[in-house]
């Protein structure tokens, strides 16, 4: 936790045993504890239309404040509910066809250890354990939520289909994908493995971080990311990516309401989806806009059930309850995944930074200094162990979550008690199985119109990150060589798909040419890797005029430099020169 020497707006004092019972005691047998005086209407008043509302403003709950017990668990359950949709997205999609197809029992379970492990991370992320005898810190300190993250989904499917191609995996006769644990305990092993390079780098300075890794790299990165994911989600929307290929039925002809891969039926529930998201941000309460993906998840599924696109056998077949391990994956290390998996790791670490970044903004935190290097280096470090711990308890490569933010800054709250329910409530919903198996059972069109929404925020994270930067001509060219080649293997992903040609019986060779493959075939982590290198060798020119003086004469942007004035300190103007 944070020191004495840290004195600001986190700071939390300590207090003698003796306090802290009076403080619980107050807290639970007080009306101001459990209620306080907060307007809970504000939380649930809708903006309906054709009416005037008076605006109100909630008062802003900091990292430490003190907030009534109920207060903190609506908050926590809001939190937790906005956060649902990216938890459970990317098991719902490694477990599923275009993963390594398992079966309904484990996909079940892949989904309610992935909200369980969620919850018990997150709390880890948010304590901020210091490391005693040193300057480090393990956590952000901050309402800091985990999940796996979307850039793995990326690299896995990838993986997952080399693996069934080189026969790692087994098909059937007709060329299908069967079964694979194999496949998926080898990507918790290799990225047990590869987590120790994030926890090794968390180490550097943050300064030297921020000069390898800025906004430069980190932007297209996260655009090509959210790019390649709603490629994937449309696929969805209209049916499901496992059908549209073969002209088979969607899901499978025993369905219980199959139809043709783009069928009317299949765009118009995905649309209701997308729909309600919007209805939601535009006339729901302020408890309704942070978590209004799952409000669509909702309205569309009722839908669906009302058709009869609900195979309601694995929701009655679930066990009541579940917890991590009741399922486990034999660990394999995958060489050809090393490689695309560190830099997965490199892309999941910048990002984190962004992220904590952004959260201390919201949550009215410096964003600068010893305490906030520290947050940097806590999260980095906490989301290394997390990315071993995850992988240990049989879920995927986990980190912040971005969305995060966006809900602190719409509740107004950045309380760490309310991150604390927020946990609760995850874990809760993946204990209790019976949620995660409906969830299973959503029809892919239903998804596919979630989906595409949480994912294109995933690519606006990204342009929001690139529009940090200065647009000189040396970072527009950094840009633009990593982004073309980037963004071309996002839409063509097959382009390197017969450079090798090896054949023979070297299976070392075979393991280092198939982690090439799975490199060139990600936009995402060439787009990092050659921004990085650009960024190193490509040196600042000096007295670079940003793009606003482009296609101006010399004699004009002379005249610009010296009449522009900006504001001192002391409130008087000087020359830009």
């Amino acid at each position: 936790m944070d020191g004495p020497d840290q004195i600001g707006p986190d700071y939390r004092p300590k207090r003698t045993l003796t306090d802290q019972l009076r403080r619980i005691k107050n807290k639970w047998t007080t009306k101001e504890g459990l209620i306080g005086d907060y307007d809970y209407a504000y939380l649930f008043t809708p903006r309906l239309p054709f009416t005037k509302q008076a605006r109100k403003v909630a008062p802003f709950f900091g990292l430490n404040d003190s907030m009534p017990i109920l207060l903190a668990f609506i908050l926590g359950l809001q939190h937790a509910l906005a956060m649902l949709a990216g938890v459970i997205s990317p098991p719902l999609i490694l477990g599923g066809s275009e993963g390594v197809n398992l079966s309904e029992d484990l996909h079940q379970y892949l989904v309610s250890t992935s909200l369980i492990v969620s919850g018990l991370l997150s709390a880890v992320q948010m304590y901020r354990f210091h490391i005693k005898g040193t300057k480090y810190y393990i956590g952000t300190g901050l309402l800091s939520v985990v999940g796996t993250s979307f850039s793995t989904i990326t690299v896995a499917t990838s993986a997952f289909s080399q693996m069934y191609k080189s026969g790692y995996c087994p098909l059937d006769a007709s060329g299908n994908r069967l079964p694979c644990p194999k496949g998926y305990g080898a990507l918790l092993g290799t990225s047990c493995l590869c987590a120790l390079l994030e926890i090794g780098l968390s180490f550097m300075s943050s300064k030297a971080l921020r000069r390898i890794f800025p906004p430069l790299v980190t932007g297209p990165t996260v655009l090509l990311i959210g790019a390649s994911l709603t490629q994937s989600a449309m696929e969805d929307w209209a049916g499901g990516s496992g059908c549209m290929s073969s002209g088979a039925l969607c899901p499978d002809s025993s369905a219980p309401h199959a139809l043709p891969w783009g069928s009317p039926q299949f765009i118009g529930l995905g649309f209701l989806v997308f729909v309600t998201i919007i209805l939601c941000e535009r006339f729901g309460p302020p408890i309704l806009k942070s978590c209004a993906v799952i409000v669509g998840l909702l309205v569309g599924s009722i839908v669906a059930a009302a058709c009869n696109y609900f195979e309601s056998s694995g929701v009655e077949s679930a066990p009541v309850a579940s917890f991590a391990w009741v399922h486990t994956f034999p660990l394999h290390v995958y060489p050809p995944l090393i490689l695309p998996l560190m830099a997965l790791y490199i892309v999941i670490m910048m990002e984190s930074m962004g992220d904590i970044t952004a959260t201390c903004d919201v949550s009215r935190l410096q964003v600068e200094g010893a305490t906030f290097d520290s947050r940097i280096q806590g999260g980095i470090l906490g989301n290394g162990l997390i990315g071993v711990i995850a992988g240990l308890m049989t879920i995927s490569p986990m980190s912040v979550f971005a969305q995060n933010n966006g809900v602190i800054a719409l509740t107004r709250c950045a309380n760490r008690n309310a991150g604390y329910c927020c946990c609760f409530f995850l874990v809760v919903m993946g204990v209790f199985s019976k949620f995660a198996a409906a969830i299973i059972a959503i029809p892919s069109a239903v998804l596919g119109g979630m989906t595409s929404f949480l994912f294109s925020s995933v690519a606006i994270s990204g342009i929001r990150i690139i529009s940090t930067i200065d647009f000189t001509r040396r970072n527009r060219f950094v840009l633009t060589a990593s982004f073309s080649l980037g963004m071309g293997i996002t839409l063509l992903p097959s382009w390197w798909s017969n450079f090798f040609t090896y054949d023979g019986n070297n299976h070392s060779l075979i393991g280092l040419l198939d982690a090439v493959d799975l490199v060139m075939t990600n936009g995402f982590a060439v787009c990092a890797l050659l921004g990085v290198v650009l960024n190193l060798i490509i040196p600042d020119e000096l007295d670079e005029l940003p793009d606003i003086y482009e296609g101006s004469e010399a004699g004009d942007i002379e005249r610009v430099q010296q009449t522009a004035t900006l504001p001192t300190p002391s409130g008087k103007t000087e020359g830009v020169n």
